[in-house]
Formats: C-alpha cells, structure tokens, sequence
C-alpha cells in the first residue's frame, strides 16, 4: 500500500508512540550485563489475582543461582509478593536435570514446603555435590533426616520429566541466555534483575508502578512460590 505525504506523518508519529509504549515496558536494573532480549514474554505476568510477582529461571548446579535463592525469598516475603519458579537445567551441568526431577516429585507428591527446603540446601550443598551418585546420596539423606521414604522409582510415567522439559521450552521460546533469570513482573510491564543485589531496587519501582496504576490496591497477599 502506498502512503501519501500526509499519512506517513501520521504514520511515523504512531509508531514512535508504539516505540515509546514498548520500552516503557521492559527496562532493567542491576547493569548492562546478561540483559536478556525477550522473544515470547507469555510468562512474564504475575498470578492471577496478583498484581506484582518474581519470575525466575533457575538452575540447582548453578552457582549463581545458589546465591541469588536467599536474597530472592527474603525479598518476596519482605514485600508480600510470590515466586513463579521455573526450571531450566542447562546441558552443561552433569546432575542439575535429575536434582530438578527430585525437587518436582517432593512437590508433587510430598509437600510443596519440603520441596523449598530441598532446593534451599542443594544449593547450600553444591560444593559437596560433584556427580549424580553424590546428589543421589545427598538426596536419600534428606529423605531420610525428613523421615521419607525415597521412591523406587522417582518418575515412573515421566511426568516430572515434562515439567521440568515444559519450563525448559518456554526458556527457550522467550530467548532467555543464562541462569537464574531473575525478572519483577506486573500486568503491564517487567523489570530484569541482571544484579540480584538490585531486586529491592525492582520491586520498589514495581510499587511505584502499580501505586501509579491503581492508588486504591488491594492489602498484600502472603507470599508464596509457584511452579507453572
């Protein structure tokens, strides 16, 4: 279609207006490094019935994300605002994949609290954890001080396979390039955390977000972790 003189001014102003609308909606804060060019930002949205969250990618073998998981849980239960936690075990990693299959199942089928703490002292524990026969060694313990029983077989229909493959596709369709991926998420817009020590800063801009949108908001919820 052929655009006369005046309909490309007009043209041009609505896309520099789309422009500005778009990157009002992604910033970031914490450096220039690791900044994270989103392709699908399906997952970028906080719970329903919630107006900010904590959206993270993780990996159990990653030493960065054993740093991050205290200051992450601190700030959510600080701020009253949940976790929506997803898996991504990257290739390089020798038992990372298999320590997020255990972490689902304790979700699944033990307590979603015991799962937490799993998490919590894997990455606490990484520095003894060399091989899976050290995670699976690890892992009975735990079972074991916890006064569980360690399943025969852990994923027998391959359903905690799924999840952790789901979370991994969705990584990959949103371009993300490194663990964790830490991103403050409101309906209508995102901040990456590219420097854990900058979350507060995050979520303080989140607020004043949302307060902006909606000075009347509802009370806080207590804050939670979700898997999607």
């Amino acid at each position: 279609m052929r655009l006369t003189a005046m309909s490309r001014v007009f043209a041009a102003a609505f896309l520099f207006t789309f422009a500005v609308g778009a990157a009002s909606a992604q910033t970031h804060v914490g450096g220039e490094v690791n900044v994270t060019q989103f392709k699908d930002t399906s997952a970028l949205k906080p719970p329903a019935g919630q107006k900010i969250a904590i959206v993270e990618w993780e990996d159990l073998e990653c030493p960065a994300c054993a740093h991050a998981f205290p200051i992450v849980h601190v700030a959510a239960s600080h701020y009253h605002i949940p976790i929506v936690r997803y898996d991504w075990p990257l290739q390089m990693h020798i038992w990372s994949r298999q320590a997020a299959y255990i972490a689902r199942y304790i979700q699944d089928k033990l307590s979603p609290q015991l799962a937490e703490e799993y998490r919590r002292e894997v990455f606490a524990s990484q520095y003894q954890i060399a091989s899976k026969d050290d995670l699976q060694k690890f892992t009975q313990k735990f079972f074991q001080t916890n006064g569980k029983q360690y399943p025969f077989v852990l994923d027998p229909t391959g359903q905690f396979a799924k999840e952790v493959g789901a979370d991994e596709a969705l990584a990959l369709k949103a371009n993300l390039n490194h663990t964790p991926t830490i991103v403050v998420v409101t309906n209508n817009k995102w901040i990456e955390v590219t420097d854990v020590s900058a979350l507060y800063t995050a979520i303080d801009q989140a607020e004043a977000s949302v307060a902006h949108e909606a000075p009347a908001a509802a009370a806080k919820p207590a804050a939670r972790t979700t898997h999607r």
